[in-house]
């Protein structure tokens, strides 16, 4: 999992004479309401305070500071708008405090979004740009956001506070959310008619999480690439590195060309085109996840090394083969994980990773020996990566523990259960936010190396098992992109399936799903099962889970030559 910054905005708003960035913003969402606007006579922290009263706030708080807000004028390219710095303290002295930060757009629309951040969080994420959250103060959103009670800059140590880690998993959401509409209240008169929340990553299992614990609060969700399983996800990492202690079960980079081409001679051609792209992603899974389906299946047979002997360790291209060891290793990357006693919400898997055509992608594939590894030296390094701190500190309670030395059903098995109550968004049932009318689109690629696309889709099938497709079709659309990467985007592999070399180009992946968001919840306008992405002048239907584009007749970069299957 390594950071990945989304959120949303870059500047904006207006005075009380709209700029003509602003008014075509505006103009490209309906109605809801008549426009409150606001002077900057009015951004002051006569009108919005000093403080906000802690039964405000619906989880435990000792105390809510507001900074002085500050006003930014409109420009030639953003209109005018305020916000205002805060900070929610926590109720142990071991915790630091929650900043957060809330923009009011110059003219409101009466909708709200709250952002959410990247990777272990530590910043408030950008407000008001419309760039990674898909709105901003320019089309009348008010946005807030916070930094999860911690910094990138912190030392190890905030790992070791329950409280600290509990704000990162959820408590930092709902402290947010009642602080900022105390403070829209105040600025505007009013609430917002609409909430959503809007992230991608980290963001996108906030976003998750506010669905599952407070539905009571959004109207609409959008989930980008959503890092479900969170505590398992930190913990993959080194159960990888674990699997690879012994010397023979390191898959090295110089073998990424033959997994690679493995992958795609196989599951290629199962979407009805030979194109260098793995359309089917339910197939090709099935095929490499030995631990489902029928037992004793070696999908790896045809590059195994004769004699468990490799020739050539150092051949990096396609032909390339692979030892029993490397395999168990491959197997156990894209297999799913079963963990030694149910985590939160009764699950029992890891979905790990899908076949991809980036094998060497967020460290599936290390490059040296670590600590703990045979072959590691007094000189080798500890294995360290973004969600480390989740083992070592959340887990181990030791920032500098060696997270190789976990053992799963050990002694550290009731802490994994607690971190997954408070981390994970893997609750199955939102029938209380479909029950409210709440609306939710989710996007996952299934070339994600930092997300486990494997955990996404086993969530997705969590969902429809215990509510129904007919109910969740209702309420939700679970997009699922194939070969796109943790910025859900992706190309097709310069060599394909027959191994005969291709030109390369994008795989489409351009659609407004703030603007299918906000038809659904506004207008009641439901998005299809599919809808159609693009990529310059190539398009493609984006099908919901478990249904894949595949190719029928007609031209090959065209969406109507494809069918959801």
């Amino acid at each position: 999992m390594r950071k990945v910054l989304l959120v949303a905005a870059a500047c904006l708003l207006v005075s009380s004479a709209r700029s003509p960035h602003a008014q075509s913003a505006l103009a490209a969402l309906p109605d809801i309401g008549p426009a409150r606007t606001i002077t900057q006579a009015e951004c002051t922290s006569e009108r919005l305070g000093a403080t906000i009263p802690v039964g405000a706030i619906g989880e435990p708080v000792s105390g809510v500071s507001v900074a002085a807000p500050v006003w930014t004028a409109a420009t030639e390219s953003a209109p005018a708008y305020c916000s205002v710095d805060g900070a929610l303290a926590p109720v142990t002295p071991d915790a630091k405090p929650i900043n957060f930060r809330v923009v009011f757009p110059a003219s409101w629309s009466l909708r709200a979004a709250h952002l959410g951040g990247g990777g272990m969080n530590g910043a408030i994420p950008g407000l008001t740009g419309g760039r990674g959250g898909g709105v901003s103060p320019a089309q009348g959103f008010v946005t807030f956001g916070s930094d999860s009670g911690h910094r990138m800059a912190d030392p190890p140590s905030w790992s070791l506070s329950d409280e600290a880690i509990k704000n990162l998993g959820y408590l930092q959401m709902k402290k947010t959310r009642d602080a900022a509409m105390v403070l829209v209240e105040r600025m505007y008169g009013q609430r917002p008619k609409v909430s959503y929340y809007i992230g991608t990553s980290q963001g996108g299992r906030e976003a998750l999480t506010v669905a599952e614990r407070y539905p009571d609060d959004y109207d609409g969700v959008i989930a980008n690439v959503p890092i479900v399983h969170f505590s398992s996800l930190m913990l993959a990492a080194e159960l990888i590195r674990i699997q690879e202690k012994p010397i023979p079960n390191w898959v090295t980079r110089a073998k990424v060309e033959a997994i690679r081409s493995e992958f795609l001679r196989q599951c290629d051609r199962l979407d009805g085109l030979v194109d260098g792209i793995i359309n089917n992603y339910m197939a090709c899974r099935a095929i490499f996840d030995v631990k489902q389906g029928a037992k004793g299946r070696q999908p790896w047979a045809s590059k195994r090394c004769p004699n468990n002997s490799d020739p050539d360790p150092a051949n990096t291209s396609a032909t390339a083969c692979l030892t029993d060891g490397q395999i168990s290793t491959l197997e156990f990357v894209y297999s799913r994980y079963r963990f030694a006693a149910p985590l939160a919400n009764k699950v029992t898997t890891f979905g790990m990773w899908l076949p991809n055509t980036d094998p060497s992608g967020s460290g599936l594939i290390a490059d040296a020996r670590f600590k703990g590894q045979e072959g590691a030296t007094s000189e080798s390094p500890m294995h360290r990566h973004l969600g480390v701190l989740g083992v070592t500190g959340f887990l181990m309670k030791d920032p500098d523990a060696n997270p190789l030395d976990y053992v799963e059903g050990g002694p550290l098995s009731a802490r994994r259960r607690q971190l997954s109550e408070w981390l994970d968004s893997t609750d199955p049932d939102l029938s209380r936010f479909a029950r409210r009318g709440g609306k939710m689109i989710v996007t996952i690629g299934t070339d994600d190396t930092l997300a486990s696309p494997g955990a996404q889709l086993d969530f997705y099938q969590a969902v429809i098992d215990a509510m129904g497709r007919t109910r969740v079709d209702g309420f939700a659309r679970f997009f699922v992109m194939p070969q796109a990467g943790h910025g859900l985007s992706g190309r097709n592999h310069s060599v394909d399936g027959e191994g005969k070399t291709i030109s390369v180009s994008p795989i489409p992946n351009g659609f407004d799903r703030v603007r299918l968001l906000t038809d659904w919840v506004e207008r009641k306008i439901a998005p299809g099962a599919s809808v159609v992405v693009t990529a310059g002048d190539r398009s493609l239907p984006l099908c919901s889970y478990p249904s894949y584009p595949h190719y029928v007749s007609g031209p090959t970069s065209a969406a109507p030559s494809y069918e959801c299957r």
